[in-house]
């Protein structure tokens, strides 16, 4: 025998007494148990008492309790039953794994449901869903030792009164639950006034705030203020500026260093900052991966015969078309130099027919216009934009509901209920 001294995280343990017979097993990162030795019981009684014991009072799954019970604790003070209820708490109430559960029980401690319970109570009175409080408390487990009425309610009110959905707030916050632990008085409601002063609506900040929570958790008198500042001195409207800090904060919320020199690189590729290519081309090489989303995107327009002015002329017009998957832009360049006989240059100088859904807009009007062409009642040469870019409507009207005497097969054939071989 051996005398072995062990601090556990959820049995703090002071002296153990280890049988040389059967090994040690350290159980992956889970938390170590020591086998107790007795010459009164069984080895068999002993095996199921631990087995029992990290069942009820961890709350560890029948399999992992079997394995964790090659070595169990001999003794554990008050402190080890209260971390013992905690991690039982995270499993079965917020539905924490063992090993999560383990780890969140060293930054909280209770030892009755009574403030926890009220915590996921309110939650979820407020739409979050088990898999939401789920991801919450795993983020920020103290929050289930937060005041409900006084700490967490108030914001979820404050939130859902500027315009903010149950099922947004719950995605959101579940997401960066960071949000819950600031002050409303003090930094939730400022950054939410200098929002509403740009952006000029509750629903433009509702939509910003989809899509980035930083908005209301950054101090913007360091880099949102001073950017805003460099779009004006250049004269950006105040409309591209809206569409930027709405759809792309990301891109707006940079350090100023660095959003400064963005925007001195695409001043330099000729864009012009009176109109809303320039933002979106601020946000399109903004951001950590930029450059390697412009590379992927270069090589693979010109797999597809597309020269250095090509590529920059079709940023110049679109610039998301540099931040479109390869897959994306392969299985649409397919389509339209392979099943349509297009000149890849002709998307080059249209590349907004890049971004519709091949499923929902560009098969079913090729499709239509395949037919017309092959019963001779529509010229072969039509433009890109004379087929995709018109709304559903127009595209109907003008090119469907037109021959349905002629072509009364012609809508099954938009639908997709006919197979154009068929005719």
């Amino acid at each position: 025998m051996h005398s072995v001294f062990l601090c556990d995280r959820l049995f703090p343990i002071r002296k153990i007494a280890i049988d040389s017979t059967p090994p040690l097993v350290f159980l992956r990162k889970n938390p170590l148990f020591l086998r107790c030795i007795s010459s009164k019981s069984s080895p068999t009684s002993q095996h199921s008492l631990t087995v029992s014991c990290l069942i009820n009072s961890s709350g560890l799954y029948t399999e992992t309790a079997t394995s964790a019970s090659v070595i169990t604790p001999i003794s554990s003070k008050s402190s080890s039953n209260q971390d013992s209820y905690t991690v039982s708490y995270l499993i079965n109430s917020c539905g924490l794994s063992p090993e999560t559960a383990i780890s969140a029980s060293e930054k909280l401690h209770f030892e009755t449901p009574e403030k926890p319970d009220s915590v996921i109570r309110l939650l979820r009175n407020h739409g979050f869903s088990k898999t939401q409080i789920a991801i919450l408390v795993r983020k920020r487990p103290v929050l289930l030792l937060a005041h409900p009425e006084k700490t967490i309610l108030p914001k979820l009110e404050f939130f859902q009164s500027i315009g903010v959905s149950r099922t947004d707030l719950a995605r959101t916050l579940s997401l960066d639950p960071t949000l819950l632990t600031r002050s409303l008085e003090n930094q939730i409601v400022p950054n939410y006034n200098f929002l509403k002063s740009v952006l000029q609506s509750n629903q433009k900040v509702v939509a910003a705030m989809r899509r980035t929570s930083w908005l209301f958790l950054q101090d913007h008198t360091k880099n949102l203020v001073p950017n805003i500042a460099v779009l004006r001195e250049l004269g950006v409207p105040e409309s591209c500026i809206i569409l930027l800090l709405a759809h792309y904060p990301e891109a707006i919320l940079q350090k100023h260093e660095q959003f400064s020199e963005i925007v001195t690189e695409v001043k330099k590729m000729g864009f012009d900052p009176l109109k809303s290519t320039f933002v979106l081309a601020l946000h399109a090489i903004s951001g950590k991966g930029s450059e390697l989303r412009w590379n992927r995107c270069y090589e693979a327009y010109k797999k597809w015969g597309w020269s250095k002015d090509d590529i920059l002329s079709a940023f110049r017009k679109h610039p998301h078309c540099m931040i479109l998957s390869e897959k994306k832009i392969t299985a649409a360049m397919d389509f339209f130099v392979n099943n349509m006989g297009w000149q890849s240059t002709m998307i080059a100088r249209c590349p907004v027919v890049l971004f519709f859904s091949l499923e929902k807009r560009i098969i079913p009007r090729c499709s239509v216009i395949q037919v017309l062409s092959s019963k001779g009642l529509m010229k072969k040469d039509l433009s890109l934009s004379t087929v995709l870019l018109p709304v559903e409507k127009s595209f109907l009207d003008r090119f469907v509901t037109k021959y349905e005497e002629e072509l009364p097969e012609l809508l099954s054939v938009y639908q997709g209920k006919v197979d154009i071989l068929e005719l």
